[in-house]
């Protein structure tokens, strides 16, 4: 499966923004989904991840609360919702997905085979 993120730019703390993830060459639905952010200097983490069917969703602790991901199997597409930005949220966004078939939502790298090429997400205060 191939993905493409998209949606990032600049926004100032306290705005919304919606990241789209889409995907090609393979069944959406047989793939469980994430997103991941890397801010500069710092590691790759987990943000949010969604199960196959798309109801049922885990987040990290640093957006949960703030940040809504969803999953579209007719559109072949990941979302994630992204309110009440704080700064801290400046980051590469990538989304990712799990090898076909995995049940369940992965919430490490390694759970995740396939990933996307990033999107850029910066927050002002």
């Amino acid at each position: 499966v191939q993905l493409q993120a998209s949606g990032g730019g600049l926004v100032q703390a306290g705005d919304s923004l919606r990241l789209s993830c889409s995907a090609s060459g393979s069944t959406f639905s047989n793939y469980g989904m994430g997103w991941f952010r890397q801010a500069p200097g710092k590691e790759r983490e987990f943000a949010a991840g969604i199960n196959m069917s798309g109801d049922s969703t885990y987040y990290g602790d640093s957006v949960k609360g703030r940040f809504t991901i969803s999953k579209d199997n007719a559109k072949n597409a990941m979302y994630l919702t992204m309110n009440s930005l704080k700064p801290e949220d400046t980051a590469v966004y990538y989304c990712a997905a799990r090898r076909a078939g995995l049940a369940g939502i992965g919430r490490t790298r390694a759970a995740y085979s396939y990933w996307g090429q990033g999107t850029l997400v910066t927050v002002s205060s």
